[in-house]
């Protein structure tokens, strides 16, 4: 590794060889190289079958398989359109998250529990989207000349909601959570988030167990909805020490307010999103091919969706990019807050063997896909800290 500011420390200032043996870096180029083709596979397949629908004889069928007022098929179209796509992709996403997993140790599902997820998953999809397109479509409907005025800041109120109210309405559709059942491992950790600034009232367990082996924990919610949630395979795996360090790594997303700064950036990239829309939906040609008559036909629907997905495709390089940024600030605030560097070593160590992390992806997916800096990157860093 070469001499360089820890606060520019990047993927390519790190060699992954110099703090991890090669039979780790192999083990973990062997689990994650088959994932990244079977990722590239599902997006070619999301691809075409958007695209079909969009302008074939599939969205025939399926538009002539809803009915009612535009509204009902709005949201019978989008139902149907997700679920034609989830359909058509279920074989490979039940090898990628299901059979795959399981042969490398991660997964404690049953096929069938994987499958109900699956399910739920598909219906808060359709119900979101649902309404989401339904609104879009009904001001366009009723302000046909003005009609992004309304929707661009409806996208974005929308995107707010979702950020408040997603621990409180889809996270318990997943998972069961409960307060730390160590009394005096919660006190010294609420004592941790007063030290840092950003005190947490709410830190609860997640059953992660019931679907994986890997260890994770995160920060969600805004507001009186905010709260720190710890996997309960890391709480049963990592030491006090390590576990702080992972407290203090999340605490410092919120010290630096990097959920609130996401969610504006939803909020913007939503509002833009529909100003795309009203530049593409006013092109007669296109509309055509779609067979709408308008923005304010729920026609539009599988077009509207191929764009919103090949928009989010198209962000992919920025999110990944300032979310890297963040971790990091998050990792230089962890140190600090602890002054423990030999253990937050540890934590990435345990966390990229708990996880099977990819300790030296190629240049071109990490900067498309990762939205973590390597574990590498991570160990350096502290080494460099302290």
């Amino acid at each position: 590794m070469r001499s360089v500011d820890v606060t520019k420390l990047t993927y390519f200032d790190v060699n992954a060889s110099d703090l991890f043996a090669a039979g780790d870096i192999e083990r973990a180029r062997r689990y994650h190289r088959p994932l990244y083709l079977a990722l590239g596979v599902d997006l070619v397949l999301q691809l075409a079958v958007l695209g079909a629908i969009a302008f074939a004889a599939p969205g025939d069928w399926l538009w002539n398989a809803t009915s009612g007022p535009w509204w009902a098929r709005t949201l019978e179209l989008t139902a149907l359109v997700l679920a034609a796509g989830a359909l058509v992709r279920l074989p490979l996403s039940a090898w990628r998250g299901w059979a795959y997993e399981r042969r490398w140790g991660f997964s404690t599902q049953r096929l069938r529990s994987w499958l109900w997820d699956v399910v739920k998953g598909l219906a808060v999809g359709a119900v979101v989207t649902g309404i989401g397109l339904a609104a879009l479509i009904g001001s366009a409907r009723a302000w046909p000349g003005w009609w992004p005025l309304v929707a661009a800041p409806g996208a974005a109120l929308l995107a707010l909601v979702l950020s408040l109210f997603a621990p409180l309405l889809f996270e318990r559709l997943f998972n069961r959570f409960w307060p730390l059942p160590d009394a005096e491992l919660a006190r010294e950790l609420r004592d941790l988030s007063v030290r840092a600034g950003v005190p947490v009232r709410t830190m609860l367990v997640a059953d992660a167990s019931r679907r994986t082996r890997k260890h994770n924990a995160y920060v969600s919610g805004l507001g009186p909805t905010r709260r720190l949630v710890l996997y309960d395979t890391l709480l049963e795996d990592a030491p006090a020490a390590e576990l702080r360090g992972v407290v203090a790594h999340e605490l410092g997303h919120r010290r630096f307010r990097h959920v609130a700064a996401g969610t504006a950036l939803g909020m913007a990239g939503a509002a833009a999103a529909v100003l795309i829309l009203w530049g593409l939906l006013s092109w007669p040609w296109l509309l055509a091919q779609a067979g709408a008559s308008g923005p304010g036909d729920p026609r539009v629907v599988p077009l509207v969706l191929l764009v919103l997905w090949l928009l989010e495709l198209g962000a992919l390089p920025f999110e990944t990019w300032i979310s890297r940024r963040w971790e990091r600030t998050a990792d230089r605030f962890a140190l600090e807050l602890t002054g423990d560097g030999e253990a937050l070593e540890q934590m990435h160590r345990r966390l990229a063997v708990a996880n099977l992390a990819d300790l030296d992806p190629p240049p071109l997916l990490y900067a498309l896909l990762f939205t973590h800096p390597t574990p590498p990157e991570r160990i350096a860093a502290a080494r460099m800290s302290r």
